[in-house]
């Protein structure tokens, strides 16, 4: 079983001649511990062409110390990484390959370099003898084991000073004893990690760049830009999301299926709305593997709100109006259909389809299939693109606010926040050419939007809620209580539908369609 743990470090540079500073000094540090010299040998893996290093990602297998093993770790922010573990083996443990899957594709991992350590290591301490952090001396050699490079030299030998703080401790500490080191002369590592530094200085660096990346020199966009800049910047950066959240999703972290799955979304609805930027010979395809992903994404995701949607509502309820094992038989209801739409979402991303679908979105930003209108301005041909959008969610909203409340309403209502989402991206997808006046656009159209979600979440909630009734009246419990909260969810469907008039008339304004285009 894979472990995580996060990871808060910086690294400073040394020499063998280094002597450091009394840190007593640094507040909060009331004693310093030698904890003796560890050996450390750890071999580092990644892809031929150092798929893994180009996102950062750091992938060894280790022996010596108190951890060894393979360690995976995720960049999380600066000085910040997520360390996921697993016991010493042969070769790499499946719990580790999956998380590396969306990177990796259908290539190997391989030895890439060897780094030898010996880590002489001091705890920080407070007055209560609890560890703070840990301070190390590196005496660090790599060896380049990937064939290539040129002249470069094949290993490098370098000193550094590293201070990992510990579990749950401030990291205002890390500030405390930098300022010391500083004085003491001792500065910050200009590399990000051990990997970084021997990649670069054994003539592996990867390429910053990622494969389809905007050309050196290239600008953000602008409405002075073309339009096929401005919506392939918005394409990578959505299929980006896609191989970075991939890992996310596995180690189910909070958030991390909803953001992929907006993901797959947001790139459906930029194929369409810029048709006329990008071919959609080419884009439909891709557009109906993104469908199908986002469909396995959404069985888990529209559990998770609907689970949080009846506990919530449940939780609210009177004591008196709680009748039987309510919150129980929710419990298991809801966990049993959570356990099958995560084990099939696993399944999908495991799929040879799903590398399928993240090749194909690597061909089409390495050979873009542009149109026409794709060398034309950002700022003629965006705007168009939006209130087309916007055209086509006005003509689905009129026709639902004039149905009457019932299955065929609910019906015309999923249908306009559909087109709600996709107006919303769209502007979205213009907002860094076309600037504020796309982010208004956005901002009202979302509202009508989360309007639009909120009113379907009570149509899934009633057909939860009557199912459960049912399974309670099957096994002689009470149904009064799901009876209640169905009456619940109806009145707020029916609050919704009277706020709709009044958020869609601002959402509407002509104004709003007019700014995009001056």
């Amino acid at each position: 079983m894979a472990e995580t743990k996060r990871e808060i470090e910086r690294k400073y540079e040394a020499t063998a001649e280094t002597r450091l500073p009394d840190l007593t000094r640094a507040a909060g540090v009331a004693s310093v511990t030698g904890e003796g010299v560890v050996e450390l040998d750890a071999v580092y893996y990644d892809t031929p062409g150092l798929r893994l290093a180009a996102d950062s990602l750091t992938l060894r297998r280790r022996t010596g110390g108190a951890d060894a093993g393979w360690h995976l770790k995720f960049p999380v922010a600066v000085g910040v990484r997520d360390e996921i573990g697993a016991p010493l083996s042969k070769t790499l443990p499946r719990s580790l390959a999956g998380l590396l899957r969306s990177r990796v594709r259908h290539d190997e991992v391989v030895p890439v370099v060897r780094l030898r350590s010996s880590r002489d290591v001091r705890h920080l301490r407070d007055e209560a003898g609890t560890v703070l952090a840990e301070l190390s001396v590196d005496t660090v050699r790599a060896d380049r084991l990937l064939p290539g490079a040129g002249a470069a030299a094949r290993t490098a030998a370098w000193t550094e000073i590293e201070v990992e703080l510990a579990d749950d401790a401030d990291p205002a500490l890390l500030d405390a004893v930098e300022k010391r080191l500083r004085k003491a002369g001792i500065h910050p590592s200009g590399a990000p990690s051990k990997l970084a530094r021997a990649l670069d200085e054994t003539g592996l660096a990867p390429r910053t760049a990622k494969k389809g990346a905007a050309k050196k020199g290239a600008t953000a966009p602008s409405a002075d830009g073309t339009a096929g800049d401005a919506v392939l910047a918005y394409v990578r950066e959505q299929v980006d999301a896609l191989v970075r959240l991939d890992p996310a999703v596995r180690r189910d972290l909070p958030d991390a299926v909803h953001k992929m799955r907006v993901a797959c979304r947001r790139l459906r609805s930029a194929f369409k709305t810029y048709r006329k930027v990008l071919d959609r010979e080419v884009t439909d395809p891709i557009g109906a593997e993104l469908k199908w992903l986002a469909g396995e994404l959404g069985l888990a995701r529209d559990q998770e709100v609907l689970d949080a949607r009846l506990a919530a509502a449940l939780a609210a309820l009177p004591a008196e109006q709680r009748r039987g094992p309510a919150r129980g038989r929710l419990r298991t209801w809801g966990g049993a259909r959570s356990r099958l739409a995560r084990h099939r979402l696993l399944d999908a991303l495991d799929s040879a389809r799903h590398l399928a679908l993240l090749d194909a979105l690597d061909g089409l930003l390495a050979d873009p299939p542009l149109r026409p209108a794709s060398r034309k301005k950002a700022g003629k041909v965006l705007p168009k693109a939006v209130v087309r959008d916007h055209r086509r969610l006005a003509g689905r909203i009129a026709p639902a606010l004039a149905l009457d409340p019932g299955p065929e309403r609910d019906v015309a209502l999923h249908e306009a926040r559909k087109a709600a989402k996709r107006a919303r991206y769209a502007a979205e997808a213009a907002a860094p050419a076309l600037g504020k006046p796309a982010k208004r656009f956005a901002k009202r159209v979302k509202a009508v939007q989360s309007l639009l979600g909120d009113h379907q979440d009570t149509v899934v909630a009633r057909l939860a809620l009557r199912d459960l009734a049912t399974q309670a009246e099957a096994v002689g419990e009470p149904s009064f209580t799901w009876g209640v909260l169905h009456a619940r969810q109806e009145e707020a469907a029916a609050e919704g539908e009277r706020e709709l008039p009044g958020v869609w008339k601002r959402a509407a304004a002509p104004e709003i369609r007019a700014a995009l285009s001056r």
